[in-house]
């Protein structure tokens, strides 16, 4: 027996009605989570506009950085730029940063696919704490989708702070290429203008006489000071730019030798260049004690002072050298 008419009628009409009670409300959730996505999108644009990196505090991270929903990734620095931090790598690294978010600001591929923003430690003590965040400068990368995994925080101390670097591993993690552009800067063409003034000013009030160019001691010297230089690290320093130290903005604790073999601080490489410079003094006076004209009694301080010299600077050296090859079985005098 067939239903009656009335009765499809009826289902019919539940069956519009309850499909209207359950997407009426998720189309309007959709609506919604697309106004709020673009609120924030506008917002972050906005500020962008003004500023290249923008400043943010506690709410404006939680609301914009954390909370979803977001399709755009942020790549925020965690710093202690105040003065009484005396973070001075804060501050070198901050001034990297600043070329690069305006080396994209600027750029003619610039979207809403990334931003760059700065909590400053007494302005959000509390993301920091959110975060187990100990130390700064640090640098995140928040993805578009999900939670930053390990690789979304930047290894400064392997890495570097520079610009270039930073632009490199912002590739990796976002796909997104920025071309480093930096102001020009002429104190290096300037102090080489002036360096070759110097010389060659020197070459003419010394023309009737050049016997000063086969010196071999000046030359001897210039050839050391480059191969300390090179030695303790300075190329490497150039290269990869890392901090000058390290400070720990809740304790004050401040790093000059990093703890890993695969990185080092500028400060550790004058260290270094000093050790190396006081061991090389000493075998200078060993040598010179064993060949030179000068009476007995000045030969023996030489000699005393050289061995001196080399056993001091050697011991120091060696214990650096066993700070950061961990497990190293070797010392002498101090460890």
């Amino acid at each position: 027996m067939a239903a009656p008419r009335w009765f499809w009628c009826a289902s019919a009409t539940m069956a519009v009605a309850l499909l209207l009670i359950y997407e009426v409300p998720l189309a309007s959730a959709q609506r919604k989570k697309e106004m709020v996505l673009s609120e924030k999108v506008s917002q972050l644009m906005e500020w962008t506009n003004k500023r290249p990196v923008i400043r943010m505090n506690g709410d404006k991270f939680r609301r914009l950085v954390k909370a979803p929903p977001r399709n755009y990734s942020v790549i925020v620095m965690f710093t202690a730029l105040q003065l009484h931090r005396q973070c001075v790598v804060c501050k070198q690294a901050d001034e990297e940063f600043q070329i690069l978010a305006n080396s994209w600001r600027y750029s003619s591929a610039f979207t809403n696919r990334i931003f760059f923003a700065m909590v400053d430690f007494d302005e959000g003590s509390d993301v920091f704490q959110m975060l187990n965040m100990n130390s700064a400068p640090t640098f995140i990368n928040f993805p578009a989708k999900g939670k930053p995994k390990r690789g979304d925080t930047y290894e400064l101390q392997v890495r570097g702070f520079s610009a270039e670097q930073i632009a490199r591993w912002i590739a990796d993690r976002t796909d997104v290429n920025i071309r480093v552009i930096r102001p020009p800067n002429y104190a290096g063409p300037l102090m080489l203008g002036l360096l070759l003034a110097v010389i060659g000013g020197l070459v003419y009030l010394r023309r009737s006489n050049m016997e000063f160019l086969f010196n071999k001691t000046g030359w001897a010297f210039a050839a050391l000071c480059f191969v300390l230089a090179m030695t303790s690290g300075q190329m490497w320093n150039h290269i990869r730019g890392p901090p000058y130290a390290h400070k720990n903005p809740h304790t004050g604790h401040v790093n000059y030798i990093h703890g890993s073999s695969q990185a080092q601080f500028v400060a550790e490489t004058h260290i270094v260049l000093l050790f190396n410079g006081g061991v090389t003094l000493g075998m200078v006076l060993l040598c010179e004690a064993a060949t030179s004209d000068m009476d007995i009694g000045k030969r023996k301080i030489m000699c005393v002072a050289g061995i001196a010299l080399v056993v001091l600077f050697f011991s120091w050296m060696l214990s650096i050298f066993r700070s950061k090859y961990h497990g190293y079985p070797y010392s002498f005098l101090m460890s």
